[in-house]
């Protein structure tokens, strides 16, 4: 037979306490944090308004900020993981941000980057090699897009390894949405 343990709640201080443990322990999002922080309050008006008074508190010691987070988190997906401007703006977009806020942070992270040249180190990264047949082709071509690379960038790519221009031409329309 097992045991429940009770529910703790959290008053205002305990909260803060805890909202600044999850951002000491990993940059997060307001819509990232309110969700974590709805858990340990009571689901009625009184615990949404505990959440609202952290989030304001928060914001105003800049220690939540989401358009510091949207720059810092696409340059670092730009530099170390080498994704495309599509690739993070999705996950920029599950992760709360306002579409305001990743436009603005993705343009100014990739002003300026070739995406030929990003797409060539992603896949040098993912040691994927010139694709010698038409399967590995698609396989090579699948990957760029879902690191999201454009499907122009993608095509340019492969032909300039020599793909087959009828191929390119099926998974140029494979991937251009109906």
């Amino acid at each position: 037979m097992s045991f429940k343990r009770p529910k703790k709640t959290y008053d205002e201080a305990a909260l803060y306490e805890y909202a600044v443990g999850a951002l000491g322990r990993q940059m997060r999002t307001v819509a990232e944090l309110k969700r974590l922080m709805r858990l340990r309050v009571e689901k009625d008006e009184h615990g949404a308004l505990l959440v609202e008074v952290v989030i304001a508190r928060l914001k105003e010691q800049k220690y939540l900020d989401d358009s510091s987070f949207a720059a810092s988190y696409s340059s670092y997906r730009r530099d170390n993981e080498k994704f495309g401007r599509r690739r993070v703006i999705t996950d920029l977009k599950v992760k709360g941000v306002h579409p305001d806020v990743i436009e603005k942070a993705i343009e100014e992270t990739y002003l300026g980057v070739d995406e030929q040249e990003l797409a060539r180190v992603f896949l040098k990264r993912k040691r994927m090699k010139r694709p010698e047949n038409n399967r590995e082709t698609a396989r090579v071509f699948r990957s760029l897009m879902r690191a999201g690379f454009s499907t122009a960038a993608s095509i340019t790519l492969l032909k300039s390894w020599n793909a087959d221009d009828e191929l390119l031409t099926a998974l140029q329309e494979e991937s251009t949405p109906s």
